[in-house]
């Protein structure tokens, strides 16, 4: 499938650059204007349980991980991601996470890269 990049909501992309919300929540004191996004697909993001229980704890994240592209598995969300993925030269992940190393994105490019 190509690379995936991975950006902050809140940091501008490069022009060209296919913008992919993959947050469950809208993030916090963004406007739709000022996110630049260009597909919103927050059933991708962690379930309510999962994303509470990781509560972005470094030391949490590999376990979270691995229960996350569970929650993944064979979802119709996820199978959407990999269309919208497919279909734009330069997709990046967006999301509102101040970790840059530890989140749902990282994941989701791991796994879009591998697939």
């Amino acid at each position: 499938m190509g690379s995936v990049t991975i950006r902050r909501v809140y940091e501008p992309s490069p022009q060209g650059a296919f913008r992919i919300l993959v947050d469950r929540i809208w993030p916090r004191g963004l406007s739709k204007e000022a996110a630049a996004v260009d597909l919103w697909l927050k059933e991708v993001g962690p379930s309510t349980e999962l994303r509470k229980w990781f509560g972005h704890d470094p030391a949490r994240f590999e376990e979270f991980a691995g229960k996350y592209r569970a929650e993944l598995e064979g979802s119709e969300a996820y199978g959407e991601l990999e269309r919208a993925v497919a279909e734009h030269g330069k997709p990046e992940l967006v999301y509102s996470a101040h970790d840059t190393e530890h989140n749902q994105a990282v994941v989701l490019a791991q796994m879009l890269d591998a697939g």
